[in-house]
Parts: C-alpha cells; sequence; structure tokens
C-alpha cells in the first residue's frame, strides 16, 4: 500500500506543477494557486510516507 500511496502523492505534485504552469501562462492566478497548493499536499503526504517508512525498518 505504500508504493500506491507514494505514486498517487507524486502524481498530484506533477499535477499541481502541471495546473500552476498554465494558470501561469493563462494569467490565472486562481488556478496558479490551486496548483501551489496541490504540489504543498503532495509534499506533505510523501513527507509522512517517508516518515511511515522510517518507522518500518
Amino acid at each position: 500500500m505504500g508504493t500506491d500511496d507514494k505514486i498517487n502523492n507524486k502524481a498530484e505534485q506533477l499535477k499541481g506543477k502541471a495546473k500552476e504552469k498554465v494558470g501561469h501562462a493563462t494569467g490565472d492566478e486562481e488556478l496558479e494557486a490551486e496548483g501551489h497548493a496541490d504540489q504543498a499536499k503532495g509534499n506533505l503526504k510523501q513527507a509522512g510516507e517517508k516518515i511511515k517508512d522510517v518507522f518500518r525498518s
């Protein structure tokens, strides 16, 4: 299950990066901010997974 979570978190980060770039390119500040938020959420979840991995070892 951990690997699936990591893949989903990475996908969320990439989706956020894409939203950010599209928002920036089109001047849509709301979409750009949403992209930043998605990336931050993905980063936080990734950090949580890394912490879990440390305690599993």
